[in-house]
Protein backbone atom coordinates (compact mmCIF):
# COMPACT_ATOMS: atom_id res chain seq x y z
CA UNK A 1 0.00 0.00 0.00
CA UNK A 2 1.59 3.27 -1.15
CA UNK A 3 0.65 6.82 -0.21
CA UNK A 4 2.02 10.12 -1.53
CA UNK A 5 3.49 12.41 1.09
CA UNK A 6 3.62 16.18 1.01
CA UNK A 7 6.26 17.41 3.44
CA UNK A 8 4.79 20.86 3.56
CA UNK A 9 1.41 19.61 4.79
CA UNK A 10 2.77 17.62 7.73
CA UNK A 11 5.31 20.27 8.75
CA UNK A 12 4.36 21.57 12.21
CA UNK A 13 3.69 25.20 12.66
CA UNK A 14 6.23 26.86 14.90
CA UNK A 15 5.20 29.83 16.96
CA UNK A 16 8.04 32.09 17.93
CA UNK A 17 8.48 32.36 21.65
CA UNK A 18 9.91 35.88 21.37
CA UNK A 19 9.84 38.46 18.64
CA UNK A 20 13.60 38.88 19.00
CA UNK A 21 14.38 35.26 17.90
CA UNK A 22 15.65 35.07 14.28
CA UNK A 23 13.56 33.02 11.80
CA UNK A 24 16.55 30.92 10.90
CA UNK A 25 16.99 29.69 14.44
CA UNK A 26 13.32 28.79 14.63
CA UNK A 27 13.54 26.78 11.42
CA UNK A 28 16.56 24.82 12.65
CA UNK A 29 15.13 24.15 16.10
CA UNK A 30 13.42 20.83 15.05
CA UNK A 31 16.32 19.36 13.08
CA UNK A 32 17.71 16.12 14.39
CA UNK A 33 21.24 14.79 14.54
CA UNK A 34 20.98 13.62 10.93
CA UNK A 35 19.86 17.09 9.82
CA UNK A 36 16.31 15.96 8.95
CA UNK A 37 13.02 17.15 10.17
CA UNK A 38 10.61 14.71 11.92
CA UNK A 39 8.30 14.75 8.91
CA UNK A 40 11.18 13.65 6.71
CA UNK A 41 12.26 10.90 9.07
CA UNK A 42 8.78 9.28 9.24
CA UNK A 43 8.16 6.75 6.44
CA UNK A 44 4.96 5.00 5.64
CA UNK A 45 3.91 2.32 3.22
CA UNK A 46 6.37 1.75 0.40
CA UNK A 47 8.70 4.48 1.68
CA UNK A 48 10.10 2.02 4.23
CA UNK A 49 13.31 0.32 3.34
CA UNK A 50 12.80 -3.22 2.14
CA UNK A 51 9.05 -2.81 1.83
CA UNK A 52 8.89 -1.65 -1.74
CA UNK A 53 9.47 -5.10 -3.23
CA UNK A 54 7.54 -7.02 -0.53
CA UNK A 55 4.52 -8.92 -1.82
CA UNK A 56 1.07 -7.64 -0.76
CA UNK A 57 -0.46 -9.55 2.10
CA UNK A 58 -3.79 -11.15 1.37
CA UNK A 59 -6.57 -10.94 4.03
CA UNK A 60 -7.07 -14.07 6.07
CA UNK A 61 -10.58 -15.49 6.36
CA UNK A 62 -12.11 -15.51 9.83
CA UNK A 63 -13.72 -18.71 10.94
CA UNK A 64 -16.19 -18.11 13.81
CA UNK A 65 -16.29 -21.76 14.63
CA UNK A 66 -19.27 -24.01 15.02
CA UNK A 67 -22.30 -22.74 17.03
CA UNK A 68 -22.47 -26.09 18.78
CA UNK A 69 -19.16 -27.71 19.72
CA UNK A 70 -20.64 -31.17 19.43
CA UNK A 71 -21.87 -30.52 15.90
CA UNK A 72 -19.78 -30.87 12.79
CA UNK A 73 -20.06 -27.77 10.62
CA UNK A 74 -19.76 -27.95 6.91
CA UNK A 75 -16.83 -25.66 5.99
CA UNK A 76 -18.23 -25.12 2.56
CA UNK A 77 -21.39 -23.35 3.87
CA UNK A 78 -21.69 -19.93 5.51
CA UNK A 79 -22.75 -19.95 9.21
CA UNK A 80 -25.24 -17.41 10.66
CA UNK A 81 -26.53 -17.21 14.26
CA UNK A 82 -29.95 -18.80 14.73
CA UNK A 83 -32.95 -16.43 14.96
CA UNK A 84 -34.01 -15.17 18.40
CA UNK A 85 -37.05 -17.25 19.24
CA UNK A 86 -39.46 -15.45 21.60
CA UNK A 87 -39.87 -17.15 24.92
CA UNK A 88 -43.31 -18.36 25.87
CA UNK A 89 -45.34 -15.57 27.53
CA UNK A 90 -47.57 -16.10 30.58
CA UNK A 91 -51.17 -16.96 29.68
CA UNK A 92 -52.54 -13.55 30.75
CA UNK A 93 -50.01 -11.58 28.70
CA UNK A 94 -50.47 -13.94 25.77
CA UNK A 95 -54.22 -13.22 25.78
CA UNK A 96 -53.60 -9.47 25.86
CA UNK A 97 -51.15 -9.74 22.98
CA UNK A 98 -53.55 -11.74 20.87
CA UNK A 99 -56.37 -9.32 21.67
CA UNK A 100 -54.21 -6.37 20.65
CA UNK A 101 -53.17 -8.05 17.38
CA UNK A 102 -56.79 -8.88 16.62
CA UNK A 103 -57.70 -5.17 16.66
CA UNK A 104 -55.14 -4.22 14.03
CA UNK A 105 -51.75 -4.86 12.52
CA UNK A 106 -48.41 -4.36 14.24
CA UNK A 107 -47.86 -1.15 12.28
CA UNK A 108 -51.12 0.29 13.57
CA UNK A 109 -50.16 -0.62 17.13
CA UNK A 110 -46.79 1.07 16.66
CA UNK A 111 -48.45 4.19 15.25
CA UNK A 112 -50.92 4.37 18.13
CA UNK A 113 -48.10 3.91 20.64
CA UNK A 114 -46.10 6.68 18.94
CA UNK A 115 -49.11 8.98 18.97
CA UNK A 116 -49.70 8.27 22.64
CA UNK A 117 -46.12 9.12 23.61
CA UNK A 118 -46.15 12.26 21.42
CA UNK A 119 -48.96 13.87 23.43
CA UNK A 120 -48.22 16.35 26.18
CA UNK A 121 -47.35 14.69 29.46
CA UNK A 122 -50.00 15.04 32.16
CA UNK A 123 -48.71 17.08 35.10
CA UNK A 124 -48.97 15.74 38.66
CA UNK A 125 -52.26 16.28 40.57
CA UNK A 126 -54.22 16.10 37.29
CA UNK A 127 -57.62 14.42 37.71
CA UNK A 128 -58.69 12.04 34.96
CA UNK A 129 -61.64 9.71 34.39
CA UNK A 130 -59.92 6.36 33.98
CA UNK A 131 -61.30 2.95 33.01
CA UNK A 132 -60.09 -0.28 34.58
CA UNK A 133 -58.36 -2.38 31.93
CA UNK A 134 -56.90 -5.27 33.89
CA UNK A 135 -55.59 -6.38 37.28
CA UNK A 136 -52.21 -8.09 37.67
CA UNK A 137 -51.07 -9.10 41.11
CA UNK A 138 -50.99 -6.00 43.32
CA UNK A 139 -51.44 -3.53 40.44
CA UNK A 140 -54.53 -2.20 38.68
CA UNK A 141 -54.08 -0.89 35.14
CA UNK A 142 -56.26 1.94 33.80
CA UNK A 143 -56.94 3.42 30.40
CA UNK A 144 -56.57 7.19 30.72
CA UNK A 145 -58.27 7.89 27.38
CA UNK A 146 -57.26 10.28 24.57
CA UNK A 147 -54.70 7.77 23.31
CA UNK A 148 -52.41 8.34 26.29
CA UNK A 149 -50.24 5.82 28.06
CA UNK A 150 -51.91 3.61 30.61
CA UNK A 151 -51.90 4.30 34.34
CA UNK A 152 -51.18 1.94 37.18
CA UNK A 153 -52.41 2.10 40.78
CA UNK A 154 -51.86 -0.12 43.78
CA UNK A 155 -54.63 -2.59 44.50
CA UNK A 156 -54.52 -1.87 48.24
CA UNK A 157 -55.99 1.57 47.61
CA UNK A 158 -59.36 -0.08 46.96
CA UNK A 159 -61.51 -1.69 49.61
CA UNK A 160 -62.63 -4.27 47.05
CA UNK A 161 -60.99 -5.09 43.76
CA UNK A 162 -62.60 -2.97 41.00
CA UNK A 163 -64.26 -4.67 38.06
CA UNK A 164 -62.78 -4.48 34.58
CA UNK A 165 -64.53 -1.70 32.67
CA UNK A 166 -65.42 0.33 35.77
CA UNK A 167 -64.82 4.06 35.51
CA UNK A 168 -63.54 6.16 38.40
CA UNK A 169 -61.76 9.42 39.04
CA UNK A 170 -58.01 9.10 39.54
CA UNK A 171 -55.19 11.55 40.27
CA UNK A 172 -51.89 11.50 38.37
CA UNK A 173 -48.84 11.19 40.65
CA UNK A 174 -46.04 11.14 38.08
CA UNK A 175 -44.99 9.70 34.71
CA UNK A 176 -42.47 6.86 34.71
CA UNK A 177 -40.38 7.53 31.61
CA UNK A 178 -38.53 4.21 31.82
CA UNK A 179 -41.73 2.15 31.90
CA UNK A 180 -43.75 4.61 29.80
CA UNK A 181 -46.71 4.54 32.21
CA UNK A 182 -48.40 6.93 34.62
CA UNK A 183 -48.46 6.29 38.34
CA UNK A 184 -51.92 7.25 39.58
CA UNK A 185 -53.85 7.15 42.84
CA UNK A 186 -57.45 7.26 43.84
CA UNK A 187 -58.89 10.66 44.58
CA UNK A 188 -57.96 11.28 48.22
CA UNK A 189 -56.52 7.78 48.49
CA UNK A 190 -53.83 7.17 51.08
CA UNK A 191 -50.34 6.06 50.11
CA UNK A 192 -47.96 4.04 52.24
CA UNK A 193 -44.71 5.50 53.55
CA UNK A 194 -41.86 3.73 55.29
CA UNK A 195 -39.40 6.44 56.35
CA UNK A 196 -38.82 10.20 56.35
CA UNK A 197 -37.49 10.12 52.78
CA UNK A 198 -40.97 9.24 51.53
CA UNK A 199 -42.81 11.94 53.52
CA UNK A 200 -43.66 15.38 52.12
CA UNK A 201 -46.26 18.07 52.79
CA UNK A 202 -49.58 17.68 51.01
CA UNK A 203 -49.31 13.90 50.90
CA UNK A 204 -52.30 11.77 51.87
CA UNK A 205 -51.41 8.92 54.20
CA UNK A 206 -53.28 6.49 56.42
CA UNK A 207 -52.43 6.59 60.11
CA UNK A 208 -53.39 4.65 63.23
CA UNK A 209 -54.61 6.65 66.23
CA UNK A 210 -52.65 5.47 69.28
CA UNK A 211 -53.61 7.95 72.03
CA UNK A 212 -55.58 11.12 72.79
CA UNK A 213 -54.85 14.15 74.95
CA UNK A 214 -56.25 17.63 75.49
CA UNK A 215 -54.46 19.00 72.43
CA UNK A 216 -55.42 16.32 69.93
CA UNK A 217 -54.56 12.82 68.75
CA UNK A 218 -51.27 10.92 68.70
CA UNK A 219 -50.83 8.66 65.68
CA UNK A 220 -48.22 6.56 63.88
CA UNK A 221 -47.54 5.62 60.29
CA UNK A 222 -44.98 2.83 59.84
CA UNK A 223 -42.22 3.88 62.27
CA UNK A 224 -43.01 7.61 62.20
CA UNK A 225 -44.93 9.33 64.98
CA UNK A 226 -47.32 12.15 64.16
CA UNK A 227 -49.75 14.50 65.87
CA UNK A 228 -53.21 15.73 64.85
CA UNK A 229 -54.49 18.90 66.58
CA UNK A 230 -57.99 18.85 68.01
CA UNK A 231 -59.24 21.38 65.47
CA UNK A 232 -57.99 19.24 62.57
CA UNK A 233 -59.79 16.03 63.51
CA UNK A 234 -63.16 16.85 61.96
CA UNK A 235 -65.21 19.65 60.45
CA UNK A 236 -67.54 19.37 63.43
CA UNK A 237 -66.93 19.83 67.11
CA UNK A 238 -65.31 16.80 68.71
CA UNK A 239 -66.57 16.27 72.23
CA UNK A 240 -64.56 13.16 73.11
CA UNK A 241 -61.30 12.60 71.24
CA UNK A 242 -60.77 9.21 72.89
CA UNK A 243 -63.45 7.74 70.62
CA UNK A 244 -60.90 7.86 67.77
CA UNK A 245 -58.24 5.77 69.55
CA UNK A 246 -57.59 2.57 67.63
CA UNK A 247 -59.14 3.81 64.40
CA UNK A 248 -57.41 4.19 61.04
CA UNK A 249 -57.84 7.61 59.41
CA UNK A 250 -56.73 9.03 56.07
CA UNK A 251 -55.00 12.37 56.69
CA UNK A 252 -53.12 15.11 54.86
CA UNK A 253 -49.58 16.00 55.95
CA UNK A 254 -49.60 19.72 56.77
CA UNK A 255 -46.09 19.91 58.22
CA UNK A 256 -43.11 17.56 57.92
CA UNK A 257 -39.89 18.58 59.69
CA UNK A 258 -37.38 15.76 59.65
CA UNK A 259 -34.77 17.52 61.79
CA UNK A 260 -37.25 18.12 64.61
CA UNK A 261 -39.07 14.81 64.04
CA UNK A 262 -42.27 16.83 63.72
CA UNK A 263 -45.13 15.42 61.62
CA UNK A 264 -48.46 17.32 61.78
CA UNK A 265 -51.55 15.77 60.20
CA UNK A 266 -55.08 16.93 59.36
CA UNK A 267 -58.12 14.78 58.76
CA UNK A 268 -60.31 17.88 58.47
CA UNK A 269 -58.41 19.08 55.39
CA UNK A 270 -59.22 15.82 53.65
CA UNK A 271 -62.89 16.14 54.59
CA UNK A 272 -63.00 19.72 53.25
CA UNK A 273 -61.35 18.61 50.01
CA UNK A 274 -63.92 15.87 49.49
CA UNK A 275 -66.70 18.30 50.43
CA UNK A 276 -65.57 20.77 47.76
CA UNK A 277 -65.41 18.03 45.14
CA UNK A 278 -68.93 16.82 45.93
CA UNK A 279 -70.57 20.28 46.13
CA UNK A 280 -71.14 20.76 42.40
CA UNK A 281 -72.25 17.16 41.99
CA UNK A 282 -74.84 17.43 44.77
CA UNK A 283 -76.20 20.78 43.54
CA UNK A 284 -76.75 19.22 40.12
CA UNK A 285 -78.59 16.18 41.53
CA UNK A 286 -80.59 17.56 44.47
CA UNK A 287 -84.27 18.43 43.93
CA UNK A 288 -87.28 19.30 46.13
CA UNK A 289 -89.01 16.28 47.62
CA UNK A 290 -85.88 14.12 47.90
CA UNK A 291 -84.97 12.36 51.15
CA UNK A 292 -81.34 12.98 52.07
CA UNK A 293 -79.05 11.91 54.89
CA UNK A 294 -76.79 14.42 56.59
CA UNK A 295 -75.00 15.47 59.75
CA UNK A 296 -75.95 18.42 61.97
CA UNK A 297 -73.06 20.86 61.63
CA UNK A 298 -74.19 23.77 63.85
CA UNK A 299 -77.21 25.03 65.81
CA UNK A 300 -78.49 28.61 65.70
CA UNK A 301 -81.47 30.35 67.31
CA UNK A 302 -83.33 30.31 63.97
CA UNK A 303 -82.51 26.73 62.96
CA UNK A 304 -79.88 24.06 62.30
CA UNK A 305 -77.36 23.67 59.45
CA UNK A 306 -77.02 20.14 58.10
CA UNK A 307 -74.08 18.91 56.01
CA UNK A 308 -75.41 16.84 53.11
CA UNK A 309 -71.98 15.57 52.09
CA UNK A 310 -70.62 18.63 50.30
CA UNK A 311 -73.23 21.34 50.71
CA UNK A 312 -75.12 22.71 53.71
CA UNK A 313 -78.89 22.92 54.11
CA UNK A 314 -80.95 24.79 56.71
CA UNK A 315 -83.71 23.34 58.85
CA UNK A 316 -85.78 26.25 60.14
CA UNK A 317 -86.86 26.02 63.75
CA UNK A 318 -90.49 25.82 62.63
CA UNK A 319 -89.69 22.74 60.51
CA UNK A 320 -87.92 20.72 63.19
CA UNK A 321 -90.83 19.42 65.22
CA UNK A 322 -94.60 19.40 65.22
CA UNK A 323 -94.40 20.74 68.77
CA UNK A 324 -93.64 24.36 69.55
CA UNK A 325 -89.95 24.59 70.54
CA UNK A 326 -87.91 27.49 71.82
CA UNK A 327 -84.45 26.40 70.55
CA UNK A 328 -83.18 23.76 68.07
CA UNK A 329 -81.17 22.10 70.85
CA UNK A 330 -84.45 20.73 72.20
CA UNK A 331 -84.66 18.44 69.15
CA UNK A 332 -81.18 18.10 67.56
CA UNK A 333 -77.53 17.95 68.61
CA UNK A 334 -74.31 18.84 66.81
CA UNK A 335 -72.88 15.80 65.04
CA UNK A 336 -76.20 13.94 65.00
CA UNK A 337 -76.99 11.95 61.83
CA UNK A 338 -80.44 12.87 60.49
CA UNK A 339 -82.73 12.19 57.56
CA UNK A 340 -84.36 15.26 56.03
CA UNK A 341 -86.66 16.12 53.16
CA UNK A 342 -85.61 18.78 50.65
CA UNK A 343 -88.20 21.57 50.62
CA UNK A 344 -86.64 24.16 48.31
CA UNK A 345 -83.41 24.65 46.31
CA UNK A 346 -82.09 27.97 45.00
CA UNK A 347 -79.65 27.15 42.17
CA UNK A 348 -78.36 30.73 41.97
CA UNK A 349 -77.35 31.10 45.61
CA UNK A 350 -76.98 27.39 46.42
CA UNK A 351 -79.25 27.70 49.48
CA UNK A 352 -81.22 24.58 50.41
CA UNK A 353 -84.23 24.50 52.74
CA UNK A 354 -84.83 21.25 54.61
CA UNK A 355 -87.64 19.77 56.70
CA UNK A 356 -86.97 17.41 59.59
CA UNK A 357 -90.40 17.01 61.18
CA UNK A 358 -91.82 15.24 58.11
CA UNK A 359 -89.72 12.19 58.96
CA UNK A 360 -92.25 11.44 61.73
CA UNK A 361 -96.02 10.89 61.65
CA UNK A 362 -98.08 14.01 60.92
CA UNK A 363 -100.46 14.58 63.85
CA UNK A 364 -102.60 16.91 61.72
CA UNK A 365 -103.59 14.09 59.37
CA UNK A 366 -106.68 13.09 61.42
CA UNK A 367 -107.51 16.22 63.44
CA UNK A 368 -110.91 16.55 61.76
CA UNK A 369 -112.01 13.24 63.27
CA UNK A 370 -110.45 13.84 66.68
CA UNK A 371 -111.57 17.42 67.10
CA UNK A 372 -114.89 17.91 65.39
CA UNK A 373 -116.57 21.30 65.27
CA UNK A 374 -118.69 21.86 68.40
CA UNK A 375 -116.88 19.20 70.46
CA UNK A 376 -115.44 19.87 73.89
CA UNK A 377 -111.64 19.44 74.22
CA UNK A 378 -109.16 19.69 77.05
CA UNK A 379 -105.65 21.07 76.85
CA UNK A 380 -102.88 23.01 78.52
CA UNK A 381 -102.15 26.68 77.93
CA UNK A 382 -98.74 26.70 76.23
CA UNK A 383 -98.27 30.38 75.44
CA UNK A 384 -99.99 33.72 76.10
CA UNK A 385 -100.10 36.42 73.46
CA UNK A 386 -101.75 39.84 73.27
CA UNK A 387 -104.34 38.52 70.82
CA UNK A 388 -105.11 35.29 72.65
CA UNK A 389 -103.82 32.07 74.20
CA UNK A 390 -102.44 28.88 72.58
CA UNK A 391 -103.69 25.62 74.03
CA UNK A 392 -101.77 22.36 73.44
CA UNK A 393 -104.21 19.57 72.68
CA UNK A 394 -101.60 16.86 71.94
CA UNK A 395 -98.03 16.56 70.71
CA UNK A 396 -97.80 18.79 67.64
CA UNK A 397 -101.40 20.04 67.74
CA UNK A 398 -102.32 23.42 69.24
CA UNK A 399 -105.47 25.50 69.17
CA UNK A 400 -105.97 29.24 69.66
CA UNK A 401 -108.46 30.92 71.99
CA UNK A 402 -108.87 34.45 70.70
CA UNK A 403 -109.04 37.20 73.32
CA UNK A 404 -112.65 37.85 72.30
CA UNK A 405 -113.49 34.22 73.22
CA UNK A 406 -112.06 34.33 76.73
CA UNK A 407 -115.16 35.74 78.38
CA UNK A 408 -118.53 37.37 77.80
CA UNK A 409 -117.35 40.73 79.04
CA UNK A 410 -114.56 42.83 77.64
CA UNK A 411 -111.11 41.30 78.42
CA UNK A 412 -108.23 43.81 78.43
CA UNK A 413 -105.36 41.32 78.94
CA UNK A 414 -105.10 37.58 78.30
CA UNK A 415 -103.30 37.10 81.58
CA UNK A 416 -106.37 38.39 83.43
CA UNK A 417 -108.18 35.15 82.56
CA UNK A 418 -105.49 32.46 81.87
CA UNK A 419 -101.90 31.61 82.77
CA UNK A 420 -99.28 29.37 81.12
CA UNK A 421 -99.50 25.73 82.20
CA UNK A 422 -103.16 26.02 83.20
CA UNK A 423 -105.46 23.21 82.14
CA UNK A 424 -108.63 24.40 80.43
CA UNK A 425 -111.66 23.01 78.65
CA UNK A 426 -112.83 24.74 75.47
CA UNK A 427 -115.20 24.32 72.58
CA UNK A 428 -114.01 23.77 68.98
CA UNK A 429 -115.23 26.53 66.67
CA UNK A 430 -113.36 25.65 63.43
CA UNK A 431 -110.69 23.25 62.11
CA UNK A 432 -108.32 23.86 59.14
CA UNK A 433 -105.86 20.92 58.76
CA UNK A 434 -104.14 22.44 55.70
CA UNK A 435 -103.29 25.66 57.54
CA UNK A 436 -102.87 23.70 60.80
CA UNK A 437 -105.26 25.94 62.73
CA UNK A 438 -107.94 25.14 65.32
CA UNK A 439 -110.10 27.90 66.77
CA UNK A 440 -111.32 27.39 70.35
CA UNK A 441 -113.72 29.27 72.61
CA UNK A 442 -113.74 29.48 76.37
CA UNK A 443 -116.83 31.65 76.77
CA UNK A 444 -118.92 29.20 74.72
CA UNK A 445 -118.88 26.88 77.73
CA UNK A 446 -119.64 29.64 80.23
CA UNK A 447 -123.24 30.75 80.84
CA UNK A 448 -123.88 34.36 79.96
CA UNK A 449 -124.75 36.59 82.97
CA UNK A 450 -128.36 37.85 83.30
CA UNK A 451 -128.96 41.43 82.23
CA UNK A 452 -130.69 43.71 84.91
CA UNK A 453 -134.17 45.18 84.06
CA UNK A 454 -134.17 48.91 83.28
CA UNK A 455 -137.03 50.81 85.21
CA UNK A 456 -138.19 54.37 84.52
CA UNK A 457 -137.42 56.60 87.52
CA UNK A 458 -140.47 57.90 89.47
CA UNK A 459 -141.09 61.70 89.29
CA UNK A 460 -140.35 63.66 92.42
CA UNK A 461 -143.36 65.24 94.17
CA UNK A 462 -143.90 68.99 93.62
CA UNK A 463 -143.04 71.27 96.50
CA UNK A 464 -144.10 74.80 97.24
CA UNK A 465 -141.69 77.54 96.17
CA UNK A 466 -139.81 79.27 98.89
CA UNK A 467 -139.46 83.09 99.12
CA UNK A 468 -136.00 82.79 97.66
CA UNK A 469 -137.37 80.87 94.65
CA UNK A 470 -140.01 83.58 94.10
CA UNK A 471 -137.41 86.32 94.30
CA UNK A 472 -135.20 84.60 91.72
CA UNK A 473 -138.19 84.12 89.37
CA UNK A 474 -139.06 87.87 89.60
CA UNK A 475 -135.50 88.86 88.82
CA UNK A 476 -135.46 86.51 85.83
CA UNK A 477 -138.73 88.05 84.47
CA UNK A 478 -137.47 91.65 84.69
CA UNK A 479 -134.32 90.75 82.91
CA UNK A 480 -136.23 89.19 80.05
CA UNK A 481 -138.40 92.36 79.64
CA UNK A 482 -135.35 94.62 79.28
CA UNK A 483 -133.98 92.59 76.39
CA UNK A 484 -134.64 93.95 72.86
CA UNK A 485 -134.95 91.13 70.52
CA UNK A 486 -137.34 88.68 69.03
CA UNK A 487 -139.71 89.11 66.11
CA UNK A 488 -142.67 90.86 67.79
CA UNK A 489 -140.98 93.89 69.34
CA UNK A 490 -139.89 96.86 67.18
CA UNK A 491 -136.23 96.92 66.21
CA UNK A 492 -135.83 100.74 66.29
CA UNK A 493 -134.93 101.09 62.63
CA UNK A 494 -137.93 103.27 61.86
CA UNK A 495 -136.14 106.17 63.49
CA UNK A 496 -133.73 106.21 60.60
CA UNK A 497 -136.26 105.68 57.83
CA UNK A 498 -135.76 101.97 57.63
CA UNK A 499 -138.74 99.75 57.26
CA UNK A 500 -137.75 96.29 58.46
Amino acid sequence: MTADHDPTESQPTVTPSSPATPPAEVANADLGADGQRPSERIQIGSQREGEADAPALAPKPVNPGPANPGRVVDQGRKNYPPPNIRAQLPPELEQELQAALAEGSVDQLMESSTAATSQAELPPETRVNATVVSIHGEDVFFDLGMGRSQGVAQLKQFETAPEVGAQMEMVVTKFDTEQGIYEINRSAAAVSVGNWDEVHEGQVIEVVITAANKGGLECTVSNIRGFMPMGQISMFRVENAEDYVGQRLACVITEANRSRKNLVLSHRALMERERKENREKILAEIAPGQIREGTVRSLQDFGAFVDLGGVDGLIHVSQMSWDRIGHPSEVLQVGQAVKVRVEKVNPETGKISLIYRDMGANPWADVTTKYGIGSRVKGTVSKLMQFGAFVKLEAGVEGLIHISELGHGRVMRTSDVLSEGQEVEAKVLSVDPDAQRISLSLKALIAAPEKPEHRRPEPEPEREPTPEDLKRQEQRRKANESLKGGVSAPSGGEKFGLKW
